[in-house]
């Protein structure tokens, strides 16, 4: 099992947002920190980690580490 870390940003479009291209972390701490830096410049920002097993290609339940601003509905929903 390999842990990844990602940023996903949004922008706003209108009254929709928009999903920008993710981009991949190094550590849960460099994800945080690049998702406070662009949480400034986008509408929504969420830094998330994801076990990955890449024999089997099985992907665990994405685990939030940060989230800031306006966000689509449901995504990553705290149950």
């Amino acid at each position: 099992m390999a842990t990844v870390f990602t940023v996903q940003c949004f922008q706003l479009k209108g009254r929709k947002l928009v999903a920008d291209p993710t981009k991949a972390a190094r550590s849960g701490e460099a994800a945080i920190a690049l998702a406070e830096r662009l949480g400034e410049l986008k509408a929504g920002v969420v830094a998330f980690s994801q076990e990955i097993d890449i024999e089997t290609d099985s992907y665990d339940e994405p685990r939030v580490l940060y989230r800031h601003g306006s966000l689509p509905e449901g995504l990553f929903a705290e149950g």
